[in-house]
């Protein structure tokens, strides 16, 4: 695991080195007080069939049989505060933000693809304004960071999308705490991907309302186990897409008297590329993939668009909804991706995919539309970034914006109304290095007409002679370096990312957050394989969906996985661990241990295979306040493999009744 601190300047090489400094917060918000659960599953279900207009009833919870008992979710409070200044709630309109995860710019029809269908997209394209250079980050959470803040990723101490590198700091001040406190009722529905722990989750960072999950992605599309609503754990009947919109159609339904901001933040087209898949579903899937293969494309890229497809669908009934409701003429939507698409069919002549400084990484669409007040077919071609939505919002809302730190957006309300615009932002920035933030291997820079581009393996030496300068104007596409015939511009840009990228790493820690324990609405805390440090020449960590992740490869007494804990309070905590062990050939003994006088030895047990997880239970160890290290070493191996690790569960036993 890998922690490193930036301050002082960039040199071309060398890492760079950081300080944290805490942030004075004289911004006031009102508390989110919020119940957070752990280590318990209900089940989500819809109440009643599909309406005539294609909406759904509001879901309800019912304990799962696989559970010991259920948890009452709190009831939500509205936090109803005064409009902000200068507007009149009258003049205030609702606010729908839509995400989907890695659409490309090119992956609709109004951006020139004649291969996929994207009518409902399209049309909010022509009814609205459009971004020819809205640009967003090369990967998701970082792109949801600067949403959230209105801050590049790099100054919320945001830096990975696992490990733990992908939570956002809890100093933060995000878009929906900001409507919040301005009267707005805020719902989140989908991807959230900044924070699985409690006190970082979304009802815990303004939403009111929240169904969706954590991760980077979830692995089942169709009955989803991987998802929550309002920080409890659920399953759910169905397909994840029309979930998601089912539960914002739900949530704009809702009778109120003040305006809503709903983040509709779809998974799709995001890997694993999976249609409907239940008995009732999968003829409709089979019938959409089939529409793409029969055009031609290869199958990746079939399900890729049958994906997009299925949103596209969802957004033509939610915006079938907001017309007959009358919700439409007040309610600006936003449609964007949070990154550059991982489809290569077609690429509409854009260099690069998902997590690269090219074009095809970093730009997405962005259509804009409130009826009447914003120019339907306007065109923007300024280049703007994703960071300029939290400003926007706060204008449209007339919401106080902080003023006790930096924003690196600006709104767009401006150009909106205007339906164009030749400038924005002087320049863009680009980064992504997913163990530290790194000024040399994979950044980029723009401003209106060049941009100068950085792009270096993990192998290869970062070399300036090697770095691409492209005229935009005359080449997106990305193909003619001309570095070599404007040095001056190579040098100017340069300077700029440098001078950019040591302002917003000044300060900043960039390591995974201590995981909270004993916080006594969240007794039960689930410690995952991906945050945890190994150590010893064999052990590893391998990824294979967030859940079933595992520390494995164990094969000397010794080694080890460390987590490092941040027990809020002292007590006894039953420690249960998940692994798998096949009968022959595996196991040995294993302690658990958090300090130097904590611990408990188990011996490893069989399961039906490695790759079957069963949970047991080891006991309890006391832990005191403070920081600490979990640490779970392997004392002797009888076989090939001690064990496949999956989870430990820390559950505070000494809970006070209420």
């Amino acid at each position: 695991m890998r922690q490193r601190k930036c301050s002082g300047s960039v040199r071309p090489g060398p890492v760079v080195t950081v300080l944290r400094h805490e942030i004075a917060r004289p911004f006031a918000l009102e508390p989110l007080p919020r119940r957070c659960y752990g280590g318990f599953r209900a089940t989500v279900r819809p109440h009643g069939p599909m309406l005539e207009n294609n909406t759904m009833r509001r879901p309800t919870i019912f304990p799962s049989p696989q559970r010991a008992f259920f948890l009452l979710l709190p009831l939500l409070g509205m936090n109803w505060a005064t409009p902000g200044p200068g507007l009149s709630a009258a003049d205030r309109p609702n606010i729908l933000l839509i995400v989907t995860d890695d659409q490309g710019y090119w992956d609709l029809g109004v951006t020139g693809n004649s291969d996929i269908e994207t009518p409902n997209m399209d049309s909010l394209a022509r009814d609205g304004v459009q971004f020819r250079r809205f640009y967003v980050a090369p990967v998701c959470a970082p792109t949801r960071a600067g949403i959230q803040t209105g801050r590049y990723y790099l100054r919320t101490g945001l830096y990975n999308t696992r490990f733990g590198g992908d939570t956002m700091g809890k100093d933060e001040i995000t878009v929906a705490q900001l409507l919040k406190k301005a009267g707005y009722a805020t719902g989140l529905f989908g991807k959230w991907h900044l924070g699985r722990y409690c006190g970082y989750h979304p009802n815990q960072r303004g939403f009111d309302e929240f169904l969706g999950h954590y991760h980077g992605h979830i692995e089942r599309y169709s009955f989803p186990d991987q998802i929550y609503h309002n920080d409890q754990p659920v399953e759910a009947r169905g397909y994840v897409t029309d979930l998601f919109t089912n539960a914002a159609v739900d949530f704009i339904r809702t009778p109120r008297d003040n305006p809503f901001f709903c983040m509709l933040a779809y998974n799709a087209p995001h890997s694993p590329w999976l249609l409907d898949t239940s008995h009732f579903g999968q003829p409709e899937g089979d019938k959409l993939l089939k529409k793409y293969l029969d055009k031609g494309l290869e199958m990746r890229e079939a399900r890729i668009y049958a994906l997009v497809d299925r949103v596209d669908q969802n957004l033509g009934r939610l915006f079938a909804f907001l017309k007959e409701s009358g919700k439409e003429e007040n309610t600006v939507v936003l449609f964007m991706s949070d990154n550059g698409g991982v489809s290569k069919h077609f690429k509409a002549g854009l260099k690069g995919n998902k997590a690269s400084s090219y074009e095809g990484g970093v730009r997405s669409p962005l259509f804009v539309r409130w009826p009447g007040k914003f120019p339907a077919g306007g065109v923007v071609e300024g280049q703007a970034s994703h960071v300029d939505l939290l400003p926007t919002f706060c204008e449209l809302a007339g919401a106080e914006r902080p003023a006790d730190r930096k924003l690196d957006g600006k709104s767009l309300v401006p150009l909106l109304r205007a339906g164009k615009g030749a400038t924005h932002h002087p320049y863009v920035y680009h980064t992504w290095d997913r163990y530290f933030p790194n000024p040399d291997r994979r950044w980029s820079v723009s401003d209106q007409r060049w941009k100068l581009v950085g792009l270096f393996g993990d192998r290869v030496q970062p070399d300036p002679s090697k770095w691409m300068l492209y005229d935009l104007q005359n080449d997106p596409g990305e193909e003619k370096n001309l570095a070599k015939q404007h040095p001056d511009k190579v040098a100017e840009l340069r300077a700029e990312f440098v001078r950019w990228f040591n302002e917003v790493t000044d300060g900043v820690t960039y390591a995974p957050i201590p995981i909270p324990v004993g916080n006594p609405e969240a007794p039960v805390v689930e410690i995952q394989a991906s945050w945890g440090q190994c150590e010893g020449p064999n052990v590893n960590y391998t990824f294979d969906g967030y859940d079933w992740d595992t520390i494995d490869g164990w094969k000397q007494p010794g080694e080890k996985v460390v987590w490092n804990l941040d027990v809020l309070a002292a007590g006894q905590y039953e420690v249960t661990v998940t692994y798998g062990c096949a009968p022959s050939g595996m196991g040995g003994r294993f302690c658990v241990r958090a300090g130097e006088d904590a611990s408990l030895t188990a011996e490893v047990k069989p399961t039906s295979n490695p790759e079957v997880f069963e949970r047991f239970t080891l006991g309890t160890l006391r832990l005191p306040a403070g920081k600490a290290r979990l640490t779970v070493e392997a004392l002797d191996v009888k076989g090939s493999e001690l064990m496949r690790l999956n989870r430990v569960w820390l559950r505070k036993t000494d809970v006070p009744s209420e």
